[in-house]
């Protein structure tokens, strides 16, 4: 398990944990990131500001304190 800060770009997860407090944590849910929901790592900035992910079909952007709130588990993003 680890932030998706810390991953590959195409990788690929389940999110295991989102650790934020409010408000972004509620913006988060909001977005349909939630514990259990499937997500991919479309892209980032050159200065890892800025995290586009995908999720249920839904492109979103993620700044980088969002983005490390945010824990998956994959088998392909452990190498």
């Amino acid at each position: 398990m680890k932030p998706i800060t810390k991953c590959r770009i195409g990788c690929e997860g389940t999110i295991a944990r989102i650790r934020a407090r409010e408000p972004i944590k509620g913006r988060l849910f909001s977005l349909g990131l939630a514990k259990g929901s499937h997500i991919k790592i479309l892209d980032h900035t050159l200065a890892k500001q800025t995290w586009e992910v995908e999720s249920d079909g839904t492109k979103i952007a993620l700044r980088e304190e969002e983005a490390a709130s945010i824990f998956i588990e994959s088998q392909e993003c452990d190498t």
